[in-house]
This record gives C-alpha cells, sequence and structure tokens, in this order.
C-alpha cells in the first residue's frame, strides 16, 4: 500500500537510510544531508525537519515546510516536500512542492502516484490558489509527472519549466 508520513522518530532508521543514499543534488532536487553521520541526521536533520514542520527554528527567509516520506508498505521509496506558503525565492522558483524518488523505484509509477498524494495533502496545508512546482527542461519524465496529475506550464526559462495545479472550486 502507498502512503506518505511525516518525518518522525519512530521510524528514524529507515529515514536515515533513505535519506543517506539520496543523491546530494539530481535533477534539481537537493539533499544536502547525503552521507550525514547517523548521529547528526538523529540529534540535527530530524529534529529540524519535525521543527521546520511546526514553523520552529526556521532561518530567515525560509517558510514552514514538511517532509513526507512516500511508503510502499514498510519500504521508503521517495521524499515529498511541501512548503506550506510561498515568499518571493519560492514563488519565483521552486515553488510549493519538490519530490524525488530513489533510482531503483523510477520508472515504476511512485512519482505520479507520490504526486497526487502529496497534492491532496498540500490543498488542506496551503492558503493560495494555485500548486507551484519547478522541473528542470532535461528531466521530462518528472514534467510528465506533473503533467498527469493536472499542472499546466505556466512559463519557462532557459532551464526549467514552471508549472502550476490551479485549487479546483
Amino acid at each position: 500500500m502507498l502512503y506518505l508520513k511525516a518525518a518522525n522518530l519512530e521510524d528514524i532508521e529507515k529515514e536515515y537510510d533513505f535519506i543517506t543514499n539520496l543523491p546530494a543534488d539530481e535533477n534539481g532536487f537537493t539533499n544536502p544531508f547525503c552521507g550525514c553521520s547517523y548521529e547528526e541526521f538523529e540529534t540535527k536533520i530530524l529534529p529540524g525537519y519535525i521543527d521546520h514542520a511546526k514553523g520552529l527554528n526556521l532561518q530567515a527567509g525560509y517558510v514552514p515546510g514538511t517532509q513526507f516520506f512516500l511508503w510502499d508498505d514498510d519500504i521508503i521509496v521517495g521524499l515529498f516536500r511541501i512548503r506550506h506558503y510561498l515568499n518571493d525565492f519560492l514563488a519565483g522558483g521552486p515553488g510549493h512542492i519538490g519530490y524525488g524518488i530513489r533510482k531503483e523505484y523510477r520508472g515504476k509509477g511512485y512519482a505520479t502516484k507520490g504526486l497526487k498524494l502529496t497534492i491532496e495533502k498540500a490543498w488542506t496545508i496551503i492558503p493560495e490558489d494555485e500548486i507551484y512546482l519547478s522541473v528542470h527542461k532535461d528531466n521530462p519524465a518528472s514534467l510528465q509527472v506533473q503533467l498527469k496529475n493536472g499542472a499546466y506550464i505556466h512559463h519557462e526559462d532557459e532551464k526549467e519549466y514552471f508549472t502550476r495545479i490551479r485549487r479546483e472550486r
């Protein structure tokens, strides 16, 4: 069964394994904690994820955001981030949602299904009337994932497409 679960202390071992094995930067999805130690994950990174979801201890210019792991039964296959609202930087670039699927699970529909679940959750969190996303032009698979989930291309630059998903009324 496929489901999203916010970062939490109960699943620390599997979350640690996923985070440390997800590349640092791949197709625009960044993971600054790739290769971190278990101690650092346990004492700083995971508590930071949990705090940021509550809007606590945010760095200047950051907004609250929740890290949702995508689980297939008892295996983490992906990570989906929801930023709770936009600031100028996020509105002009990364948007509300970012996601990454573990390499060995790509091409199996996890991104499409995970984004669908994430969009449903995002509508309960974000105040805006559109969900903002972006995707590198050299990642057509991710663009297709967004389009399958109701996105349209709002605009583009030389490197990225900027997509939107309208709130249904």
